[in-house]
């Protein structure tokens, strides 16, 4: 039967292209209320911008005022060619700290926007400060969190960032900080001495678990405040990083920290509380957890500083596995790849690559070191390692050498201790125990291990074999080479190690609880290294970082002196003297520096290299996309 086309279909026919016109026209709505939105916000980014550099021209001419030179400075306003923004500001108007992110802005591609993508080999267990304690923490605290004062890449000398000028007493015991007026937090509240003078007081507070900070300012007696402006730090004794160690403090905002001393442990237990006066932020300062699997920080719109940073974001993604970051690396989802040795070598000659990334090699000059920490106590019983002869054995048995060249391709160099050998601190008449094999067989024997059974492995007086389990962090392909070698290496000698894969939240734990045999891991440097946080007997039992256990009495008398003596000249032959009992001791086997092998995609520009290693997470920022280049925006 023929169906035909009747008034019902006609109605429902009208009834779904209005339906659809409808949709259209809403989605065409929304679209407009997005694209509305966006223009908003650039306007509203652009109004946040003019009103920075009404800011900066108003404290330029506040400053001519005073020297009497207001007519120059008008003239100067009116004839520039870029304009008011564009004018040099004075020294008391751009902090010394801002000179090289200036000479940023003023290169012919520079821009503003886009993201900065990068990738962390660990997912973290927190970023609230005091209580995080890893290097990726740090590192995004780094851009939220300020101090009074930072060192120039260029020169290594400290320059103001928050505080404008600073005094040090005749005996070294009191330093004045006079404070910038214009800081102000990422909500807008102002950053005072208060606020100094409570980040002190809060770090300090034994219900607040950050016993590494505090072991760090053990030798600060008070801070105080006469004045809004004013900051009086007082050590109880000389020490010769007092104004590193009051310089650098992060300043935390009352306000927001202050009611956590009524709850302490909210604290303690926090994944991310932080808010600072940084150019960035946490969208919002009390919801960061790990489950994430990234952290993001958006541009801070209040941020006082005369020069905004470039990019509108920073996003780390946690990629744990190695192989995992290389191809997001090369799928260009991130913007900076630390190669491995042997995929460095591979990826230089990779014509895709190369034509779209820039590539780096270089020792820092204070890279860190890697090691094998010996644990020399669980609980109150003594292990194996507390015999001093046991550590330099295991240390004569470890082949450094044959590591570098093998599994780093040379692309490093043996730690003789924590000093770096190009420092000022360290005795070149120090020389590294080689791999020895001999001496350590004589060392075992003397410490009472031999194979008495025959079986091949060590025993004991009591017929204990010689084992123990080496924890290291699964998510690294070059440690777990480095494990894997050692285990053949011990074996021949007739110990037997168990490799230990871990997960980072689970070494944490492990190190906070002394609940190892052995593990692997490594310590970033400074310009002058203070080891009584790693090394002092004094850091052993309250929750510090000497959780090897290491305790010799001469060694921290040492310490003790080198940190009480502020004359130079005097100070570096008691570090000398610190560093030749750690060679002896062998507290950890002192593995390697490792030169960086860094990948960098071609649109970040203004990568360069300074005494502080290559320019990457300066604050101020001084990387930037052109904006032809530019692929993310908000």
């Amino acid at each position: 039967m023929e169906r035909r086309f009747t008034v019902k279909d006609f109605s429902l026919f009208i009834f779904l292209a209005l339906l659809a016109t409808m949709i259209l026209l809403t989605m065409y709505m929304v679209d407009r209320q997005w694209s509305k939105m966006a223009q908003i916000e650039r306007v509203m980014q652009e109004q946040a911008q003019s009103l920075r550099e009404l800011r900066s021209l108003v404290r330029g001419i506040n400053q001519q005022v005073k020297s009497g030179r207001i007519t120059a400075i008008a003239d100067d306003a009116v004839n520039h060619p870029k304009g008011p923004a564009a004018m040099p500001a004075s020294e008391n108007d751009l902090p010394a700290a801002f000179r090289r992110a200036r000479l940023a802005t003023e290169k012919p591609d520079y821009s503003e926007g886009d993201w900065h993508v990068q990738a962390f080999a660990l997912n973290l267990k927190t970023i609230t400060p005091l209580v995080s304690s890893d290097v990726y923490a740090s590192a995004v605290q780094g851009y939220v969190l300020e101090s009074l004062l930072m060192r120039d890449p260029d020169t290594l000398e400290w320059v103001g960032m928050i505080a404008k000028s600073w005094q040090i007493s005749e005996d070294g015991l009191t330093l004045t900080f006079r404070l910038r007026d214009d800081v102000t937090f990422s909500d807008g509240q102002p950053l005072t001495s208060d606020d100094v003078v409570f980040s002190f007081d809060f770090l300090m507070n034994e219900t607040i678990a950050a016993p590494r900070a505090r072991a760090y300012f053990e030798k600060m007696k008070s801070v105080t405040a006469p004045d809004k402006e004013t900051a009086i730090f007082e050590f109880r004794e000389p020490y010769f990083n007092a104004l590193s160690l009051a310089g650098s403090m992060s300043i935390m905002a009352r306000h927001f920290y202050e009611p956590y001393l009524k709850e302490p442990e909210t604290f303690n237990q926090s994944k991310g509380l932080l808010l600072g006066s940084g150019p960035y932020r946490l969208q919002d300062p009390r919801e960061w957890t790990p489950d994430l699997g990234m952290v993001e920080l958006e541009r801070n719109p209040r941020y006082w500083g005369p020069i905004l940073p470039a990019f509108d974001r920073l996003l780390w993604k946690v990629i744990e596995n190695d192989s995992a970051r290389l191809t997001t690396f090369r799928n260009g989802e991130i913007d900076i790849y630390g190669a491995r040795p042997r995929e460095y070598k591979t990826l230089l000659d990779d014509a895709e690559l190369s034509a779209r990334t820039q590539h780096f090699e270089y020792m820092s000059p204070t890279a860190g070191y890697s090691y094998i920490g010996w644990n020399q106590r669980k609980g109150d019983t003594p292990t194996r390692f507390a015999d001093k002869r046991v550590r330099q054995a295991m240390t004569y048995l470890t082949d450094r050498q044959r590591i570098i060249d093998e599994i780093m391709l040379g692309y490093g160099e043996i730690a003789i201790s924590p000093f770096n050998p190009r420092s000022h601190q360290h005795d070149k008449s120090l020389v590294p125990r080689n791999y020895d094999p001999d001496k350590a067989k004589a060392l075992l024997q003397a410490a009472g291990y031999e194979d008495r059974n025959g079986d091949g492995i060590l025993e004991d007086a009591a017929g204990i074999p010689f084992e123990f389990g080496l924890v290291y962090f699964q998510g690294n392909e070059d440690t777990k080479r480095i494990v894997l070698f050692l285990k053949d290496l011990y074996a021949g000698a007739g110990i037997l190690m168990h490799p230990k894969p871990t997960e980072w939240s689970v070494m944490l734990d492990l190190l906070g609880k002394r609940d190892f045999d052995a593990i692997t891991l490594g310590w970033s440097s400074g310009v002058e290294t203070d080891i009584f946080q790693m090394f002092h007997g004094s850091q052993t039992d309250n929750g510090g970082d000497n959780f090897v256990g290491n305790k010799n009495p001469q060694l921290d008398k040492l310490i003790d002196e080198a940190r009480a003596t502020v004359n130079e000249a005097t100070r570096m032959p008691l570090w000398q003297r610190s560093e030749a009992i750690m060679v002896e001791d062998q507290p950890y086997t002192f593995l390697m520096r490792r030169m960086t092998m860094a990948f960098i995609d071609k649109r970040i520009h203004n990568v360069a290299q300074t005494k502080l290693g290559l320019n990457h997470g300066f604050v101020p920022l001084e990387w930037y996309v052109p904006l032809s280049m530019q692929k993310y925006g908000d």
